[in-house]
């Protein structure tokens, strides 16, 4: 029993800390209609290969490891749509909520969407890369 009340704490600890060291979030729902009426910008953040999967519809692809890097795909990008919010997502969140704060830090409206999966979940639009 004591076992089990530790591991259901670490785990609430957990959901906790994501949410708030992610910053500000929004559902699939809400990020769809943002993207619909043209406030914002959709940006699947994963790596390449995790794209054959599927990705939301409306989305830019464009890794994390790109933002934190050379950024030859960000940089066109993010000089276009200084007045436009992004929201971002990933497998599970943790890597877009990551990809939000260094957007946030310099300047940009970014919030995280969460993972693929919730997109898929909510029944939006998905498509093959």
């Amino acid at each position: 029993m004591k076992t089990l009340v530790i591991v259901v704490v670490i785990v609430v600890l957990f959901v906790l800390a994501r949410r708030l060291l992610g910053g500000p979030s929004v559902s699939p729902s809400e990020a769809a209609q943002r993207v619909q009426d043209g406030s914002a910008i959709l940006v699947d953040v994963r790596e390449p290969a995790e794209w054959q999967g599927g990705v939301a519809g409306p989305a830019l692809l464009l890794s994390l490891g790109d933002l934190r890097g050379k950024r030859d795909a960000w940089r066109p990008v993010l000089d276009a749509n200084r007045d436009k919010e992004f929201i971002l997502y990933c497998a599970s969140g943790t890597r877009s909520g990551i990809a939000a704060g260094i957007l946030r830090k310099e300047g940009f409206n970014a919030v995280n969407a969460g993972g693929f999966g919730s997109w898929r979940a909510a029944g939006l639009p998905v498509r093959q890369p």
